[in-house]
């Protein structure tokens, strides 16, 4: 005899995280590794992989040099290693950058440390921002990310 009415639904379940967080950057005014997997866990709807690393700005150069023929530091990088469940993938932050950046735009450290969590999060697992519209799309996510975190918004 068919059922009727509602089918049953799965109960939705937290992606697995197994996250890795290194200082590579001497700074007292670094977020905690609990602080780091909050954010990341916030940005993450599938289970994955992770290695966040905390970086000095020589590090962040030598990163951004190599891989993406840059000679800056800049303030996040992602590099995928598997698209495949769960996701693989590291994210390096660059403290020294985190820190002037958010003193030239006025906001808390650890809201911009947030931003770029969640930034580097939404990386991998596929957003991009080369385009206006995927930039947008992926700025409105980041948003909505942020606020239930309690941040503000980092695009006004």
């Amino acid at each position: 005899m068919p059922m009727s009415g509602t089918p049953k639904r799965k109960p939705n379940r937290a992606p697995e995280l197994e996250l890795t967080v290194q200082y590579g950057a001497r700074s007292v005014q670094l977020p905690s590794r609990t602080r780091f997997a909050k954010w990341v866990r916030a940005a993450l709807r599938k289970s994955a992989r992770i290695t966040l690393r905390v970086v000095g700005a020589r590090e962040a150069r030598l990163l951004n040099q190599h891989y993406r023929g840059r000679d800056y530091a800049t303030n996040v990088l992602t590099f995928v290693y598997s698209e495949r469940r769960p996701l693989a993938g590291d994210i390096a932050i660059c403290a020294p950058v985190v820190a002037r950046e958010a003193r030239m735009r006025g906001m808390a450290r650890d809201a911009h440390y947030a931003h770029l969590t969640v930034h580097g999060v939404l990386h991998l697992q596929g957003h991009d921002h080369l385009r206006a519209a995927e930039a947008a799309r992926m700025e409105r996510l980041e948003t909505r990310i942020l606020a239930r975190l309690g941040f503000p918004d980092p695009y006004r």
